[in-house]
């Protein structure tokens, strides 16, 4: 399956959709078609049920993101008015990744810049390949962010890091981003696209059930925007017990062999 959005791609293969971030005439750069698209996308995959984890990455060669499409800060993003739906074409589009039942991996490699920073800190999970770059340069475009938006970065690194990131416009490395918290691990470069195919496919071999709990209970806890209720969180914990994927869990273990989960 691939999507008919040109700037980004979906591909799925054996459980795993890599949604290919591909404008490279403007350095991977977000426009408004983008971010309007990014939800549509998502919502296919949720519907799909072969697929079992969502990676974000840039297209094969390119980078990351480098933030929106500055480009058009004198056009769609010129006004107020026009500033308010250009931001909230944004949040559409990081409640889009944080509210997908399924898993979304972040395979940052390269620039992760303003609302690829956004973007990022909107997935489960972010891994990065040596030598990328992240920064928030909202400071130096006169850019403001909603606390809709903002809450996915505090979320991520906490609100010290947070105001750091934002005061200073300065740019940080892997290393870094790793020692706050925005990234869980830092990977070689050389490999990095196998590395993450690997680790996708360990995740996609998981309980489907018991990942959409997690991933529920664990929005919950960090209170990010439209998290369910802790009660609804209880509600898809409880229904992994009486699924046939604990049982096949359960025999597999018993038995000695990988369990073939079905997410019934």
């Amino acid at each position: 399956m691939t999507s008919l959005f040109p700037k980004l791609r979906a591909v799925v293969d054996k459980g795993v959709a890599r949604v290919l971030i591909d404008n490279a005439e403007r350095r991977n750069a977000f426009d408004f078609s983008m971010w309007r698209a990014l939800p549509a996308i998502l919502s296919g995959l949720e519907r799909n049920d072969e697929v079992r984890v969502v990676v974000l990455s840039g297209a094969p060669s390119l980078p990351f993101c480098s933030g929106a499409d500055i480009s058009e800060f004198s056009t769609v993003r010129a006004t107020a008015e026009g500033g308010r739906a250009y931001e909230q074409s944004n949040v559409e589009a990081f409640d889009a990744l944080s509210q997908l039942g399924k898993p979304v991996i972040a395979a940052i490699s390269g620039f992760c810049m303003g609302g690829g920073m956004g973007l990022a800190a909107a997935c489960d999970l972010r891994i990065a390949a040596e030598a990328s770059i992240f920064g928030i340069p909202a400071g130096r475009l006169g850019v403001g962010y909603p606390p809709a938006a903002m809450k996915y970065v505090v979320a991520a690194v906490g609100p010290q890091t947070a105001m750091d990131l934002f005061f200073t416009a300065r740019r940080i490395g892997a290393e870094e981003a790793k020692a706050c918290g925005f990234v869980s691990r830092v990977l070689p470069k050389e490999g990095f696209d196998a590395e993450i195919d690997a680790i996708a496919a360990g995740v996609a071999a998981n309980a489907p059930l018991t990942l959409r709990a997690a991933k529920a209970a664990i929005r919950a806890a960090a209170q990010l925007p439209k998290a369910l209720s802790f009660e609804d969180c209880e509600t898809l914990a409880a229904g992994c017990f009486d699924s046939a994927d604990y049982a096949e869990g359960r025999k597999a273990f018993l038995e000695k062999r990988e369990p073939k989960f079905t997410g019934e």
